[in-house]
């Protein structure tokens, strides 16, 4: 059964935290280039893949009694809320421009993009985290992947736009605060329980 509580505040976190990340702008860079519905095929695959690895990391987790759960997942919120506040801007790297235009190019570039340059990423292990957290691995997994295909699609259709309206450097903060009261409580809870 999926908790729509859960899906929720995976994506809200999720979202934020991905929002000022570096993919959201390789999203932007490929959409501008590309057929949009070419790219992010491959980048929602990629995603897919992606929260599939961290939820089942966090699965794991749960074998661990929960004060020890809790504990590791407080720590790792506030460490993931320090890299997002201590972050300098990002610029937008190089992306190759494949001769071939055809679906398949195109998909593969964004999903190699998108593979390579999110494996370890804070929101991969932020969905572990999630996932250890709630021991939810289904509603954990839909919130994050929708998160990610939201910044995708928000990146390669109108990341410009958005970019002008709202400050990166505010997005950044709103999910490090996110994660700080995650991190607060995760670790409130391995102390009370």
């Amino acid at each position: 059964m999926i908790s729509i509580t859960v899906t929720a505040l995976v994506f809200g976190v999720i979202f934020l935290a991905e929002l000022p990340d570096k993919t959201a702008l390789a999203g932007l860079v490929l959409g501008t280039r590309y057929r949009a519905s070419y790219v992010f095929a491959g980048v929602a695959a990629a995603f897919l893949l992606h929260v599939v690895l961290a939820v089942a990391a966090g699965s794991v987790l749960t074998l661990l009694p929960q004060q020890i759960v809790h504990a590791l997942t407080g720590v790792l919120f506030l460490g993931g809320a320090a890299v997002l506040l201590l972050k300098k801007g990002e610029e937008e790297e190089e992306i190759r421009r494949p001769a071939d235009q055809s679906f398949w190019k195109v998909a593969g570039t964004g999903f190699m993009l998108i593979l390579v340059a999110e494996f370890g990423d804070l929101t991969q292990i932020m969905t572990a985290n999630l996932a250890a957290r709630y021991d939810d691995p289904l509603s954990v997994g839909l919130g994050a992947v929708l998160g990610l295909w939201a910044v995708a699609g928000l990146g390669i259709v109108g990341g410009k736009a958005l970019m002008r309206k709202v400050p990166l450097r505010l997005i950044t903060q709103i999910a490090a605060v996110l994660m700080l009261a995650l991190g607060v409580w995760s670790l409130w809870e391995a102390i009370a329980g």
